[in-house]
């Protein structure tokens, strides 16, 4: 007779799921065992083309030469495919077990990503005769060539007085949907045209694994402007382009799935792909960032979470809805079945840190790095820890990709305040890593000046592993920081919506009290460290305001300036690519 153990699950009857999480480069997939959510094993897949910024790779495009404007960002939906064949067999492998014993699987996306396609779901890019067309591709959540669209969303919604743009923290990000639909119709309305529908990439590759089409509440709710059951009017979509009247209805509104619901089950041909049982549960979409708050036990109001990797989200659960200022939105559901869910980022964290080691760090550091059987970030790090707060006489701005929160623009860019000749690359990396934390702090204090209080920070994504950084946000928030002890948060969230839409648990609270991770590293904020960077923080706060709220445009003229010279100097290139075509041939 099989004996029930204390978490009510049979003994020698292990069921599990699958987790996978598509980042930015790569997806990856996790094996969880259901009844307490231990990780058995993993897989990772690198996409093949990575982020298409400056042309179209030769392998999809028919020619291979069709030329990017700035701030464009790309992928191929094909590499997310390649995931469920890669990354979950490998997976499967990994942990050792019966596939026969996966019960459900779930997936994850960055957001907001975004796929036009066909009633069938097929990509436009693969279709005959699109495949040069830039805006036929996939729009990373970090394409922000759709600016100018996003500047007349925010403007005419403002003039009108739109009940929903309050909800959003006050502005309406470029990297979001209707910004993004826009610039397509307005840039290639052929393409446009042949577009049936404007899908999340997190609600696509559901589809790949099931059949249906289901939009999930978490992306139409932030990234689609959804709000008490309603998107935009007809009439405000026809006042910025008569052609965008009929957007919601003819491209984007469809079903919406709740969160951890399951949105069908898996087809036989994603079984093919994944090595997993046909028809078990395949649950509703969701993002990469709320979808971690349940793995690091995090579903209660004021707590916290911040993934941190190329860039940093921030997600919480709250109990009242309060409008905060440039935040990213607030959802009914969000998060969770019964809570506002609250949304903030910041568009370069990791990303900064690397543009940094890349092109600013000259080569005798990374020689020395090698030397010391070290990498360029962990040697940079032992030197920076090694000084006093405000030693290096630095105050930088994290705006490398523009500023998500709090205001929500994008135009801005980075500066560093203070170089001397004496400055070491060892200062400039220390600045950066605590201007990405004044970023934080800037919107923790927006919560609370807003009736939000935050009561805790957790930090799940790669850069945990950086014990300064931890410190260094401890001391700047002022929070005591734990860390997800689980080195794949995204994933292991997914599972444990992959086990609610399977049925092993009543909700998604329940799940991420079995399922979820304990918390790793833990770090008190310092007394003096809080203090020192007091002092330091009041200075962010200036050159924040300063430049970040209209005393200084400097940064907008910058960018307008960087575009016209790249507009002219194309345009030269093509009058010689024109002239050498006819060059010799008879009038």
């Amino acid at each position: 007779m099989q004996s029930v153990d204390d978490t009510g699950f049979t003994a020698g009857s292990e069921n599990y799921v699958i987790g996978v999480d598509y980042g930015t480069l790569s997806g990856r997939a996790v094996v969880v065992r259901v009844r307490d959510g231990k990780e058995l094993g993993s897989g990772v897949f690198d996409y093949p083309h990575a982020v298409v910024t400056e042309a179209l790779p030769a392998d999809v495009a028919d020619d291979g030469v069709a030329r990017l404007p700035g701030e464009w960002a790309l992928q191929v939906p094909n590499d997310y495919r390649d995931v469920l064949r890669h990354a979950v067999p490998a997976a499967i492998e990994d942990a050792g077990i019966d596939p026969s014993a996966v019960v459900g699987i779930a997936t994850d996306f960055t957001a907001c990503t975004m796929v036009p396609v066909k009633a069938d779901g097929t990509p436009l890019n693969e279709l005959p005769g699109f495949a040069n067309r830039p805006h036929a591709y996939v729009k990373l959540w970090r394409h922000h060539a759709a600016q100018g669209q996003a500047d007349r969303i925010n403007a005419l919604a403002a003039e009108l007085g739109e009940t929903w743009l309050p909800r959003y923290g006050g502005l309406i990000s470029s990297e979001w949907e209707f910004a993004k639909g826009l610039q397509l119709l307005e840039e290639d309305p052929e393409a446009y045209a042949e577009m049936d529908h404007w899908v999340e990439a997190a609600d696509w590759i559901v589809w790949q694994l099931c059949g249906n089409y289901v939009r999930n509440a978490c992306t139409a709710g932030y990234k689609g402007i959804y709000q008490d059951g309603n998107y935009p009017s007809e009439k405000f979509l026809a006042a910025l382009n008569p052609q965008f009247r009929d957007f919601v209805s003819a491209k984007l509104e469809h079903t919406i799935g709740r969160l951890g619901d399951a949105a069908g089950f898996l087809t036989a041909e994603a079984a093919a792909w994944t090595g997993l049982p046909e028809g078990i549960a395949v649950a509703v979409g969701n993002v990469d960032a709320h979808v971690t708050a349940p793995a690091a036990k995090a579903v209660e109001p004021g707590q916290l979470v911040a993934i941190m990797g190329t860039s940093t989200c921030h997600v919480m659960n709250g109990d009242v809805l309060r409008e905060v200022p440039g935040m990213c939105g607030v959802v009914d559901g969000g998060i969770v079945e019964g809570l506002w869910g609250y949304e903030a980022g910041q568009s370069g964290v990791g990303d900064i840190f690397g543009w940094f080691t890349k092109y600013g760090v000259p080569p005798e550091y990374h020689q020395a790095a090698a030397a010391a059987d070290l990498g360029i970030h962990e040697y940079l790090t032992e030197l920076a820890s090694k000084q006093a707060i405000g030693e290096h006489g630095l105050i930088a701005l994290d705006w490398h990709s523009g500023n998500r929160s709090v205001l929500v623009d994008h135009e801005l860019s980075g500066v560093v305040v203070g170089q001397t000749l004496a400055t070491r690359p060892e200062d400039l990396y220390r600045a950066l890593l605590e201007a990405t934390a004044f970023g934080t702090r800037t919107i923790v204090d927006a919560f609370r000046d807003s009736g939000v209080p935050v009561k805790e920070f957790i930090v799940a994504g790669g850069l945990l592993k950086n014990k300064l950084l931890m410190q260094i946000y401890a001391d700047i928030t002022g929070l005591q920081l734990s860390t997800i002890g689980s080195a794949q948060g995204p994933a292991l969230g997914s599972a444990i919506h992959a086990a609610v839409a399977a049925g092993k648990y009543a909700d998604i609270r329940a799940a991420a009290a079995a399922m979820g991770s304990a918390p790793g590293g833990v770090y008190t904020p310092i007394p003096e460290n809080v203090a020192a960077y007091e002092e330091l923080f009041r200075e962010y706060r200036t050159l924040h305001d300063y430049f970040g709220r209209g005393t200084n445009e400097v940064m907008h003229r910058l960018k307008a300036l960087q575009r016209k010279a790249a507009s002219q100097r194309n345009d030269a290139k093509s009058m010689q690519a024109r002239a050498l075509l006819t060059e010799g041939v008879p009038a």
